[in-house]
């Protein structure tokens, strides 16, 4: 991966933060707070790790105006260390820039319209009426099925599948092994015999969306299964048919959404976490990782809901008690009511 190098002082002025120490410091590269040596920019976000501030061998470390006084090195202060960090990555670490070309093993529909300043790479397959726009790299091995459209500077870095009628939004990035666009599970059950429901939908996807390695996407069963602008996608997700997630969602790795399931704006996904079919999941909703979602949630909030694995036999005795507990409370609740009877007749009988 190229670098740039950068002064400090650039480094605070671009990002508009607080610069601690020289701004002629040299910065040529990021790393750990544990391992960084001199050039390197580092950051602390973590208190775990602020044991290591005192020794870091960085040239330059990101850190909060708390942990600026104890900094041995230069630095960069700012509220959010790890985002400053992300930016200066950014910096450091370009994207190459795509240079217009299409290899000579690529197989390209006639009908295709693909900008000349895009890249198709070696054994990239392009179907009919596809529009492909200006900036947008095609990895090795990318199969893209009839009426699919890339926006601008969208890259699609390998063996990723876009089956048809796919629409992908600008700068949009999508890793090896993705498949967007696949039929949904719908089938209609015939006296024991599955019959397919045809998906007649499609996926859209909107404007600096990043999607993790196989990682999947169905398609709508009739209408669209949608993804919206800035969402974010770890590896191995199930997508199912017409869901809908909200901007600026983040999902991490794992997890299962059933079909027709809507998610609204800025809600995140611990690892594991399960979401059945037809459920509301409104603006801001968070969920621990390995939850199980089974109802709607309109509430802002933090939410959990599983139980951690146990000894098989431990197992079998709890859901033997939770299956009794119906009794339990019904028995409790009579109980209730003869103490308030005796109670009444108490009373009554001091009255008199």
């Amino acid at each position: 991966m190229s670098r740039v190098a950068y002064r400090l002082g650039d480094l605070a002025e671009k990002l508009g933060v607080e610069l601690l120490g020289s701004g002629d410091v040299e910065i040529t590269h990021a790393d750990t707070i544990q391992d960084a040596t001199k050039g390197a920019i580092c950051f602390l976000a973590n208190r775990k790790y602020r044991h290591y501030l005192a020794r870091t061998g960085a040239s330059a470390v990101i850190l909060s105006k708390s942990d600026a006084h104890d900094c041995p090195v230069a630095g960069l202060v700012s509220d959010n260390p790890y985002l400053i960090y992300a930016k200066v990555a950014s910096l450091l670490y370009p994207a190459p820039s795509v240079t217009g070309d299409i290899h000579a093993t690529a197989v390209v529909a006639e009908s295709a319209r693909i900008h000349p300043e895009s890249w198709i790479g070696p054994c990239v397959v392009i179907g009919a009426d596809v529009s492909i726009a200006s900036g947008v790299s095609i990895g090795p091995g990318c199969v893209i099925e009839d009426h699919c459209s890339l926006g601008e500077g969208s890259r699609l870095v390998a063996n990723v599948t876009l089956c048809h009628g796919t629409a992908i939004g600008k700068r949009v990035l999508i890793h090896p092994g993705a498949v967007i666009g696949s039929d949904g599970f719908g089938n209609a059950n015939d006296q024991g015999v599955w019959f397919k429901v045809p998906q007649l939908g499609r996926v859209v996807i909107g404007d600096d969306v990043a999607i993790g390695a196989n990682t999947t996407i169905d398609r709508g069963s009739i209408c669209n299964t949608v993804i919206s602008d800035g969402v974010r996608l770890d590896n191995q997700i199930q997508v199912a048919h017409n869901v809908q997630i909200g901007e600026h969602t983040a999902i991490a790795g794992c997890v299962g959404i059933a079909g027709s399931t809507t998610i609204g704006k800025y809600c995140t996904f611990g690892g594991g976490v399960g979401v059945v079919g037809h459920l509301e999941i409104g603006d801001n909703i968070h969920f621990s990782a390995q939850t199980l979602v089974t109802r709607s949630v309109s509430k802002p909030g933090y939410y959990s809901g599983n139980l951690p694995a146990v000894p098989n036999r431990e197992w079998k005795k709890t859901i033997a008690r939770v299956r009794r507990l119906e009794s339990i409370s019904e028995r409790l609740r009579k109980l209730e009511q003869q103490v308030l009877a005796q109670q009444d007749d108490s009373e009554s009988d001091k009255s008199v």
